[in-house]
């Protein structure tokens, strides 16, 4: 039998099991805002699908519908249902089938957003703490549960016109 009594200013919680007491330490919830259509039943089965543990660093309980967070603190933050990037200029690298446009603007905070998938889903990465290639790689499996529609195309994937029309993708 289990039974567990939460002391909340201590910030403990004890369980008590067939005579054994254990004391675990309370993580404060990472406050965090939803994104744009973080309703999207799509995001559900991504977050369902999170991993415990990402680059080593354990899972924080987030308040904001379709997120997730973590390390203490938080070095990998993830929203689901972020606004669709359109083309751009930016890195797209693929990492496990999964293709992630990467922005260094605020760096050592990297944010990562997926190409190509709707609703797309952004990571930002605390690049002083964690590396961004291991979250990457860790979270793929739960990504990839949102289907692609388009990939990631570089300038070698464009056939350049002669006769100054517009660049069309190779076939």
């Amino acid at each position: 039998m289990t039974s567990r009594i939460r002391l909340l200013r201590a910030g403990l919680t004890i369980t008590l099991v067939t005579g054994s007491v254990l004391l675990t330490g309370c993580t404060a919830i990472v406050p965090m805002e939803p994104a744009t259509d973080a309703v999207n039943p799509t995001c559900a089965d991504l977050i369902v699908r999170l991993p415990t543990t990402v680059a080593s660093l354990p899972e924080r309980e987030t308040n904001a519908q379709s997120t997730g967070a973590w390390g203490t603190p938080s070095a990998v933050l993830l929203h689901c249902g972020v606004d669709v990037p359109a083309p751009t200029t930016l890195p797209c690298l693929t990492v496990n089938g999964i293709d992630w446009i990467e922005d260094d603007t605020d760096a050592p905070l990297y944010r990562y957003t997926t190409y190509g998938r709707d609703p797309a889903t952004e990571l930002v990465i605390d690049s002083d703490k964690v590396s961004g290639s291991t979250v990457l790689v860790d979270l793929a499996n739960a990504v990839e549960n949102i289907p692609a529609t388009g990939k990631c195309l570089g300038a070698e994937d464009l056939l350049l016109p002669t006769d100054g029309e517009t660049a069309a993708p190779a076939q």
